[in-house]
């Protein structure tokens, strides 16, 4: 149970001064209710939001979301930005060991009624397509060369592969995939573990979920994004498997000699 030092500021907000430790460069902030920070002080995970203060260029607060757990030096739903001009650092720890871990909704043009007495078939389809659990291995195969153009086009590479469709891209970052990618410099290690996993969920709190929306809490922002009441939707929350675990892994070790390179003290590596 963690026994630090927080202070309320309102019923979903909640600081950890800079006094709490000696090296604090910012406060951290996280937000919860009472009732869920009991429940989070007892995995010690505000202790890691204090130990992200630490870093070198940190801007403003270490923060953390409601989802707030134990994590690899950052605590999950950590949340935290670096100034390159105040000597602001690169963390993959922030980044995470699942790279671009993250949840989409997708919405469809289908009602309740229309798949009530078909879930249970829909089910058994989506588990047959979609492998999930630890170490499951995907449908899709991709050669050595064809991994490295994924990697360089993204989410376009699965739009080209009929996984999608180009009206996706429009609502993607960076419409799905980011300028100076250079696949040179992931491992082969990571080429390996990736190679067979392109297509799957993942385990732990990853999932595939066919929704219905039951409520609508802003109706300006619903409309815009086409959502009513009684559609069904299909939300996804999955990330990089095991490609995105050794790259962050790779060059976790390179950063940690950079620690002693730079003269950088963190009290959690």
């Amino acid at each position: 149970m963690w026994q630090g030092l927080i202070e309320k500021i309102t019923d979903y907000k909640w600081r950890i001064p800079k006094s709490y430790k000696p090296g604090m460069r910012v406060e951290g902030v996280i937000y919860a209710s009472e009732k869920m920070l009991s429940q989070i002080k007892k995995d010690n995970a505000p202790e890691q939001v204090a130990n992200v203060a630490f870093l070198p260029g940190i801007v403003k607060y270490s923060l953390a979301m409601p989802d707030i757990h134990w994590g690899y030096g950052f605590c999950i739903g950590g949340v935290a930005a670096t100034d390159p001009e105040e000597g602001g650092v690169i963390s993959p720890g922030g980044v995470g060991f699942d790279i671009n871990c993250g949840v989409r909704l997708l919405k469809t043009n289908l009602e309740l009624g229309d798949v009530k007495d078909k879930i249970s078939k829909i089910v058994d389809v989506l588990y047959q397509n979609v492998p999930s659990g630890v170490g499951s291995r995907g449908q899709i195969r991709v050669s050595n060369q064809e991994e490295r153009r994924l990697l360089l086009e993204g989410a376009r590479w699965a739009v080209k592969k009929g996984f999608g469709i180009g009206e996706d891209l429009e609502v993607c970052e960076e419409r799905g995939s980011i300028e100076g990618a250079d696949p040179d410099s992931v491992s082969e290690r990571a080429y390996e573990r990736g190679k067979q996993q392109a297509g799957t969920l993942g385990s732990g709190n990853h999932f595939l979920e066919v929704q219905v929306v039951d409520d609508i809490y802003d109706r300006e922002v619903a409309e815009k994004l086409g959502l009513f009441i009684g559609q069904i939707t299909v939300m996804i929350h999955s990330g990089s498997r095991g490609f995105g675990y050794q790259v962050c892994d790779d060059y976790v070790r390179v950063m940690i000699k950079c620690l002693d390179k730079y003269n950088i003290r963190v009290p959690d590596r």
